[in-house]
């Protein structure tokens, strides 16, 4: 959530903000007053006290009608002191619950506008021209059969659409790039974390997955439990209700777990193959720092997902989100999108936001500077979608005869296999 005394003293920005993300602005009014409410009752609230206290003192030393007059007006202040005490949390209420409902402050350098309206940073390497080689590509699906490495149909028969195993050298190929994944993020410092795949209803509100994203997660009603959607949940509430000491920060975490999620808004999209599923495992990269150093950090993340996709050998090119596409949390948000080639266009292969305090305010999660103690900024970085980034190799690799060439930064942790070959049917 965004810093209330930022809203009240320059709410035109905060406004500014929510026509950007193409949201209502109207909530903004509607939280000033809420607040102005919440602060003037906190305020009766105190007053009304102050003067039951001083009351409560006279009437010890009072006698006869004196006495009399001063617990009947005791009485009236408990009441009055009650009314204030109730009318206080209703406000405080109210303004929270319109004050979870206001997506971060966009970064000014975001392009304005929808999922279109993105801009290209830069574009790296060069997609193949498999007309010149004289052999048209085949699709992932259709190579991951021919290798024996994926099955769709069981998996749909098992699980429904949108589900698939991975079979040999498709099993071998998802642990290879694990690996090959937590071996980059630990050698820049990161610290390997497995999580939980189910949270607590906190912990999906406080990373701000229970907003626009709701219709995405799957929630377990009889235990409250919802499954993630990406380990960045349970990183960031991993130091929920702590505070860490400024000195310790930036803390760096890379997460491996499952994720799920409902595409309830893709129907119809990515139907075919495993490009877009309901289950699939990430790599993800988290961070706690300082808001300072946040920008920065920021950079950093994308410089890391670059790499990565670069020692994967695969064309891609950096796009910065524009404003009405980005995640409530997010300030601001880049994609590195790999050329795919059967679709014949940049798909996202991973992202990175800077939800700058945003999450840690709604975690209450803080930093310790000698004696000033104030939230901190928490930054969120996919290193490896396992599903899509086997896609883009077995697309951009592939030969004529249905066999993969392997990277070569990915051979070691394939047991030194230089070529993924079809198998016998």
């Amino acid at each position: 959530m965004i810093d209330l005394r930022l809203l009240r003293e320059d709410p035109d920005r905060v406004r500014a903000s929510q026509r950007a993300r193409g949201e209502d602005v109207g909530i903004v009014d509607a939280l000033l007053t809420a607040d102005e409410r919440r602060r003037s009752s906190s305020v009766r609230f105190d007053e009304l006290r102050a003067e039951q206290k001083a009351l409560g003192k006279l009437i010890p030393k009072a006698s006869g009608d004196e006495k009399a007059e001063l617990l009947k007006k005791a009485g009236e202040l408990s009441a009055a002191v009650k009314a204030a005490d109730a009318e206080q949390d209703v406000a405080a209420e109210e303004t929270q619950r319109l004050l979870l409902q206001l997506g971060n402050l966009v970064h000014p350098e975001v392009p304005v506008g929808g999922e279109d309206d993105f801009a290209v940073l830069e574009t790296i390497g060069t997609p193949r021209d498999f007309e010149a080689e004289g052999f048209a590509p085949k699709d992932h699906l259709e190579l991951g059969e021919l290798l024996g490495a994926i099955d769709t149909e069981r998996g749909a028969k098992v699980s429904g659409s949108r589900f698939y195993y991975l079979t040999g050298i498709g099993a071998l190929l998802e642990f290879a790039l694990v690996n090959a994944a937590m071996a980059q993020a630990t050698a820049a410092g990161f610290t390997p974390m497995l999580t939980p795949a189910l949270v607590k209803p906190k912990a999906m509100e406080g990373t701000g997955f229970l907003g626009q994203a709701a219709e995405d997660v799957y929630h377990l009603d009889k235990d409250d439990l919802f499954l993630v959607g990406t380990s960045e949940v349970p990183l960031a509430a991993y130091h929920m209700d702590e505070i860490l000491e400024a000195d310790q920060l930036p803390r760096r975490y890379a997460g491996f777990s499952s994720c799920f999620r409902r595409e309830a808004g893709s129907y119809g999209k990515d139907t075919r193959g495993i490009f877009r599923v309901h289950q699939f495992d990430k790599v993800e990269m988290f961070v706690y720092t300082t808001p300072e150093e946040a920008e920065a950090e920021h950079q950093r993340l994308l410089e890391w997902e670059k790499q990565w996709l670069t020692s994967l050998e695969l064309p891609f090119r950096v796009v910065d989100l524009a404003s009405g596409d980005l995640g409530s949390s997010a300030t601001r948000k880049f994609d590195c999108e790999a050329w795919i080639p059967t679709q014949g266009k940049y798909r996202e292969l991973t992202s990175t936001s800077n939800t700058t305090e945003f999450q840690s305010r709604r975690l209450s999660i803080r930093m310790r500077e000698g004696k000033r103690v104030r939230p901190l900024a928490t930054l969120n970085g996919t290193l490896c979608a396992i599903t899509r980034t086997i896609v883009a190799i077995l697309e951009n690799h592939q030969r004529a005869d249905g066999s993969v060439r392997v990277p070569e930064a990915l051979r070691p942790f394939l047991g030194g296999r230089e070529v993924l070959e079809p198998v016998a049917r």
